[in-house]
């Protein structure tokens, strides 16, 4: 199927649906629109006030936390994948998340902005989430919203292919106080505490989870080291042997709200987690990893300051580590990369310690007729303060000679040849946005973001987005933006590496993109949406082979386009019964080989059904059906073998509804389930993909007071 033959139908489908609703004025009366929309598809991410989503300047989803708990997930990663046109891959090194927005897939994953409570946590060092991810667990969310496309014209740096905001909970959604417990495969074991009350004037809420897990067990047959053997004649790979995906895990979440104040501060603390595949996609049983990652953010807003102003400030700080408990042993005991055997195996243990501050400002203003205008702006200052680096390989700074292959670990922080250098970085913005109401049913949302960074330059990235509000029950919606990438301190700075090194003079990624959306409401039982997209991915940085050298250096060099659909559509045919799925297409190219963009599933296919039945029980099941993976170029395996996964949750509630019992079962039918491995030269180091858990299950109590 291809992409130009699907826009003309669609468009077609468009154009009958328009010219057979009545043109009437566009009801004023918001009670009838919520009786048709729900209260739950409110959206505030899009434009930062609350609107209908369907009328929203954008393509987005709302999943609340009535829904995540109905479909059983336990991790942020089973919510995302709910989402139409969002596929959740892993990369090697600790099975972390890849968040492939519309066929955009990186590794390192730099693309995808996330928030939480509108606050990025994005990390300097790699520009994504953390090296130490470690999950994030739902029961302090209250609901996810998330856009696909471009929103730097609104958030800046790295709003690119799509943009995930984690709102956590306040005390209004917390009705009574809530323990449970959960114990399953893989000896994991999970506890939680969900509080919410008042002092006074003062509402606070309060969750506790806790996750302890050995982790899947899946064997990895071939690794990198396997190859080593090969060429050199060693016998130090550990393949076959399984993936090692332990990890302990403890988050906090406290949420005070006083009149215009609202304070909220988070920790994030994971301990003993594993590799997964290796971080140099070699095996590493021993190897463990941790991470704190403190947050807090004060915000004061004020709805009638002024006549006709709403203003809004906050400051936030974030603090993020990278922290290596046990050697990570890049390759194993007996190794040898071509500078002889190491008898202790090729150690490095790079550690980073980085601070975010940010400060903002904006305001809402409606005295002008028809219009609602926002204006804004702020600074943001990452400091990449601590950097550490003990290691068994490369130059000895006592010396200046290199590390005889049977050295110890020694210490080179703070030395011209430490991996990274502590470095910071300096943001300033200011951004506008008007929304115009030029007649009862149509809506022109217009912005500009100006951005200016300490390391690499200025950006202004704009979008546009026409609303028309067809009949209460069809909106469509014409939408172009544009976006950008800041480069990581990685891919900047990345130094003393022999085979990555980093480029100071980069320029950021660029993404515009054009979108057609209809939403079309039948009943209050029934809905459907069409999404169509294109966008070209331009100054793509890739670490690019160095002239007469084994290194790479990284350079503005690839390019990708990309066109494509998706459906979704829901019924409810009774109270207790709801069918709801999604469909996406993507067709995308790397402009530099002109071949089908890799990795990232073509078609995807997500149905769920959601009863309630007899007294007190709720049945959940879902099926995700991921198509279509092509390999990059040069990497002579077959594509990406097919999946599908149904995972199901069953649940009871007692009478009193205070305790109710759950048990899952996820794949259930036992897929051999697999996620692409990077490509290599000359082969892949693992060539059979990156297994994922087979059948597992667990169960639940829980218990509310």
């Amino acid at each position: 199927m291809k992409i130009e033959r699907c826009i003309p139908g669609t468009l077609k489908l468009a154009l009958l649906l328009s010219s057979s609703v009545s043109l009437a004025q566009f009801s004023d009366d918001e009670e009838s629109l919520l009786d048709l929309y729900g209260n739950e598809d409110m959206i505030s991410i899009a434009t930062g006030s609350q609107q209908l989503i369907a009328k929203a300047p954008a393509v987005a989803t709302v999943i609340t936390a009535k829904q995540i708990h109905n479909m059983g997930a336990t991790d942020l990663d089973e919510v995302l994948e709910t989402v139409p046109g969002l596929h959740v891959s892993v990369r090697a090194a600790g099975y972390n998340p890849i968040y492939t927005f519309r066929g955009i897939h990186a590794d390192l994953n730099p693309q995808i902005l996330m928030l939480v409570n509108g606050i990025p946590i994005t990390n300097l060092f790699h520009g994504d989430r953390s090296v130490v991810w470690g999950g994030m667990p739902v029961n302090s969310i209250s609901r996810v919203e998330v856009i696909r496309g471009p929103g730097s014209a609104i958030y800046g740096a790295d709003a690119f292919a799509g943009v995930i905001n984690i709102i956590t909970k306040t005390a209004g959604d917390i009705d009574k106080t809530e323990t449970g417990i959960r114990a399953g495969s893989h000896n994991t074991r999970d506890a939680w505490l969900v509080h919410g009350g008042d002092i006074g004037a003062a509402e606070f809420a309060f969750v506790l989870e806790y996750h302890d897990t050995d982790g899947q067990d899946e064997i990895i047959d071939i690794d990198a080291q396997t190859f080593l053997d090969t060429v050199f004649n060693t016998d130090a790979s550990l393949a076959p042997g399984p993936l090692s995906l332990m990890r302990q895990s403890l988050d906090m979440r406290f949420d005070l709200h006083y009149n215009n104040w609202n304070f909220r501060a988070g920790l994030q603390h994971r301990d003993d987690l594993g590799i997964g595949a290796g971080a140099g996609q070699a095996l590493d049983p021993n190897n463990r990893y941790a991470s704190d990652r403190w947050s807090a953010d004060l915000t004061y807003r004020n709805a009638e300051a002024f006549e006709n102003w709403d203003v809004t400030a906050q400051v936030s700080y974030l603090n993020t580590t990278q922290e290596i408990e046990e050697d990570l042993v890049i390759f194993p005991p007996g190794s040898n990369t071509g500078f002889g055997v190491m008898p202790n195996g090729l150690i490095g243990n790079p550690e980073v310690y980085e601070r975010h501050y940010r400060a903002n400002f904006s305001a809402f203003y409606d005295g002008f007729s028809s219009h609602t205008l926002r204006v804004g702006g702020g600074a943001y200052y990452g400091d990449l303060y601590r950097v550490t680096d003990h290691r068994n390989f490369g130059v000895n700074p006592a010396t200046g000679l290199p590390l005889p292959p049977d050295s110890p670990v020694i210490d080179i922080s703070d030395t011209p040849f430490a991996f990274l250098p502590e470095e910071d970085r300096e943001n300033y913005f200011v951004f506008v946005q008007d929304i115009w109401k030029f007649t009862n049913d149509w809506e022109l949302t217009a912005g500009v973001r100006y951005d200016d960074y300490s390391d690499f330059g200025n950006t202004v990235n704009p979008r546009l987005a026409l609303v028309w509000s067809v009949t209460n029950n069809l909106t469509s919606k014409l939408l172009l933006g544009r976006a950008f990438r800041a480069p990581s301190f990685a891919e900047t700075l990345n130094a003393n590496n022999p085979l990555t090194l980093g480029n100071p003079d980069l320029e950021p990624e660029t993404i515009e993109s054009f979108e057609l959306a209809f939403d079309f409401r039948a009943s209050e039982t029934v809905s459907y949406a069409v999404n169509l997209f294109s966008y070209t991915w331009d100054d793509i940085i890739l670490f690019v082979p160095d002239p007469g050298g084994a290194s790479s250096t990284a350079q503005n060099a690839g390019k990708q386009t990309g066109q494509g659909l998706e459906l979704e559509t829901s019924w409810q045919p009774t109270t207790n019964l709801e069918l709801k799925g999604n469909y996406a297409f993507h067709d995308t190219t790397n402009e530099d080989t002109d071949q089908d963009a890799a990795n990232s599933p073509q078609n995807q296919l997500y149905l769920q059904l959601d009863w309630q039945f007899g007294s007190g029980w709720h049945l959940n099941t879902q099926l995700n059906w991921v198509m279509d993976r092509k390999r990059e170029p040069g990497d002579n395996r077959r594509d990406i073998d097919d999946y599908r996964k149904v995972d199901l949750t069953i649940r009871r509630r007692s009478a009193h509804d205070n305790w109710e019992v759950s048990f899952a079962a996820r794949n259930i039918f036992d897929a051999d389930i697999r996620e692409p491995s990077l490509a290599g030269t000359p082969s892949a180091s693992i060539p059979n993909d990156l297994p994922m858990a087979g059948r597992h299950y667990f169960g639940e109590l829980r218990y509310q007071f």
